[in-house]
């Protein structure tokens, strides 16, 4: 699996030096979670600090908005080398022309779901996507533990991809760690997002090495 360890778990006071760990320890992208304070009660950053953290780094962009209004995150986000554009289904009724925008701007677009949303949320558009972030948490709020229904889905989501014979890949976002990551890659995810586990811990470069050996 790869791994896109997220910011939001860093010192980012010290940003720089958050970056360079990620990029140190063998990670594939960096992880952004844009929180506007609607959508999730939390309120983070927004496209000036991803902005900023692109002169810091070479790794590709992976960056999750939750907030209510993705399409107005399209063009200031564009040309900053961000790979992964994720907006949750639940924000918009015009996914389709959304989807269309993101990539229209070089982007590559994925939808996000929430852990009480089904994944037969999604049937219109798994065809128009690069990939989909199951949200394994409650978005916006940190620490928490994974969500066991999650499982259930995830092995949905897999299923409706070899069924229907589509590329997305899939995402995890939330509550990941080594002890459940072999887990996930058995069920079919091929990206997890780590946040605290990774910054906590005492190899980071390990802890990279554990996730991409799954």
């Amino acid at each position: 699996m790869k791994l896109a360890p997220s910011v939001l778990a860093a010192d980012l006071a010290c940003l720089r030096k958050a970056l360079a760990a990620v990029a140190q320890a063998g990670c594939d992208y960096v992880h952004f979670d844009v929180m506007d304070g609607h959508f999730v009660p939390n309120l983070t950053f927004g496209p000036p600090l991803i902005r900023c953290a692109r002169g810091y780094s070479e790794l590709p962009f992976d960056v999750h908005l939750m907030v209510t209004r993705p399409r107005d995150y399209v063009e200031p986000l564009a040309g900053l080398g961000v790979k992964i554009l994720s907006f949750h289904i639940e924000a918009t009724h015009f996914a389709p022309r959304l989807i269309q925008s993101i990539r229209e701007a070089g982007m590559g677009p994925a939808v996000a779901l929430n852990p009480q949303t089904p994944a037969a949320a999604l049937n219109d558009v798994l065809p128009l996507v690069d990939g989909v972030l199951v949200m394994s948490v409650d978005p916006g709020f940190a620490g928490q533990s994974f969500i066991e229904t999650v499982w259930g889905k995830i092995a949905m989501l897999a299923e409706m991809r070899e069924r229907l014979g589509l590329k997305f890949f899939i995402e995890v976002d939330g509550g990941v760690n080594t002890a459940n990551a072999a887990r996930l890659a058995g069920l079919g995810v091929d990206i997890v997002v780590a946040g605290k586990a990774f910054f906590i811990a005492p190899d980071q470069a390990g802890f990279a090495s554990s996730i991409h050996a799954c």
